[in-house]
């Protein structure tokens, strides 16, 4: 399994609760062999590619979800610049009626975008 080590703990922000800071053994395996890529993305592209969601869908999603979201909206927006077909699969796991806070706080602008400062090699 791959973590940021029992000793990291993040800053006291907002993550869009994805605070775990490690991975399920399944996902370790697959991303070790390279059937799947990690990305990372900042708060504001994440509530972004949501909301579009959301508008177009109506499905509010979560922003656990949002960032699987993102990353569908990348390789789509990707596909197209190539000119190349391919399927995207992500996962909506769950709506954002419980983060109704954190969206209202992206809308309104007051949502704080900080970074974790150094960044740390994964461990197994």
């Amino acid at each position: 399994m791959y973590t940021l080590g029992h000793d990291f703990v993040p800053p006291g922000i907002h993550a869009g609760g994805l605070r775990y800071h490690g991975a399920s053994p399944l996902a370790s395996n697959l991303l070790k062999n390279g059937i799947i890529e990690a990305k990372a993305y900042k708060q504001t592209p994440v509530f972004e590619a949501a909301v579009q969601f959301a508008g177009v869908e109506g499905i509010l999603p979560a922003p656990e979800a949002a960032h699987a979201i993102r990353a569908a909206f990348d390789e789509a927006i990707a596909a197209r610049e190539e000119d190349r077909p391919r399927t995207i699969l992500f996962c909506l796991s769950g709506h954002g009626h419980f983060d109704l806070s954190a969206y209202d706080a992206y809308l309104s602008g007051s949502c704080r975008i900080t970074s974790i400062p150094a960044r740390r090699s994964p461990k197994r």
